[in-house]
């Protein structure tokens, strides 16, 4: 029977949830690295028990830790990221340029096909590669040329949060940046361009349609069309359907389409889950009522999933990396709360079950489907 693992990383730790095929008894492992925020933590697809973790601290800086035995011991890995060349600068808050500064690690994306290579989302964002399991990190320097010296912080800073690989094509990925925009690479990463076409941002940007400066929340992608692309932006649920040449909006009839995370069902390619948020002011569910909400058509016509959920007062977020499925036959979803609670649904959203209630706020979930 297969096992499901579940990572999970918060303000104050990481957390290792495991289960059986049928997701409805749990063990806890956890807080690893008690009192750490760990920005995120993410297995191998082809080495499982090889996992990296993101520990960050206001006293201390970041450091990256790997597991090489699914998380029973750690220890930590290169933690140096310099920027390629001569950095220049960004735009700040206010309009004025400002030198690129490494803050932080959002993000660790290992590869697909080889288990010793894995990237890095940073702050102030950039994409970084390490070909020895995060021993070193060169940078992806191409990335910043695509008009880097106009992108600009977001709220929660200027951050690479998202990569995508494209599993037909290892030269191509997607990565999105708040708040510069969604940007793709033809040529394992040399080179860049926008990804951004038709989007527009009425209430973010001077120029609405600009090539960048688009905040995005987060990007998903099902492997088997990888040309298809679902977005959640700032304000609006976004498609392509030709790798992020047009986008369309797709929101339909959400309650607000403003929200963190989209993620794709592991088996239906139409499907789609988004978590909405009242406003970018007010970052709790609607109503108080926390609600995933799921789309069969690929946009447009949605349904709220509410079973087991808290349908009154209720006032957490849910963050744009807390949020991934599963790949057994019935596709498991799970998402993670700023209030400290993990949810599962074991039958693609239809019911809802708390894995934990009380951890620190959630940043990031993911999950691994073991033999």
């Amino acid at each position: 029977m297969n096992e499901v693992r579940v990572l999970v990383g918060t303000r104050k730790g990481a957390f290792i949830l495991t289960s059986d095929a049928r997701r409805q008894e749990w063990d806890v492992s956890g807080p690893h690295f008690a009192g750490w925020e760990i920005y995120h933590i993410k297995g191998s697809p082809v080495a499982p028990d090889r996992l990296y973790a993101s520990q960050s601290s206001g006293w201390f800086g970041q450091v990256l830790q790997r597991s090489d035995d699914g998380g029973r011991t750690w220890a930590p890995v290169g933690n140096q990221f310099s920027y390629e060349g001569v950095t220049g600068t960004h735009q700040w808050y206010d309009g004025t340029q400002h030198p690129w500064e490494f803050k932080r690690v959002w993000l660790l994306e290992p590869s697909l096909t080889e288990p010793e290579v894995v990237y890095a989302g940073v702050e102030d964002a950039a994409l970084f590669r390490s070909r020895d399991g995060g021993q070193s990190w060169q940078e992806l320097a191409g990335l910043r040329d695509a008009k880097g010296q106009l992108w600009q912080p977001g709220a929660g800073g200027m951050c690479l949060h998202t990569i995508l690989q494209d599993p037909a094509n290892p030269n191509r990925m997607f990565v999105a940046i708040s708040a510069a925009g969604a940007f793709r690479t033809e040529d394992g990463g040399e080179t860049w361009r926008p990804a951004t076409g038709g989007i527009i941002s009425q209430w973010e940007l001077p120029d609405p349609a600009a090539e960048v400066g688009h905040c995005v929340h987060s990007i998903a992608m099902h492997p088997s069309r990888p040309q298809v692309l679902f977005m959640q932006k700032h304000w609006d649920v976004m498609r392509s359907d030709n790798g992020g040449d047009h986008w369309y909006e797709v929101s339909g009839n959400l309650p607000s389409d403003f929200g963190f995370p989209i993620a794709v069902h592991a088996h239906e390619p139409e499907t789609i889950y988004v978590v909405p948020i009242k406003s970018d002011s007010e970052h709790y569910p609607p109503e108080g009522k926390l609600r995933v909400y799921r789309s069969r058509t690929g946009g447009n016509e949605w349904e709220a999933l509410t079973q087991g959920l808290p349908q009154s007062n209720c006032y957490v977020n849910v963050l744009r990396n807390a949020l991934a499925v599963d790949s057994l036959p019935s596709c498991g979803i799970y998402f993670g709360t700023t209030g400290g609670q993990v949810y599962c649904s074991a039958d693609s959203g239809d019911t809802w079950a708390p894995i934990v209630r009380d951890l620190p706020a959630v940043l990031s979930v993911e999950v691994q489907t073991l033999p």
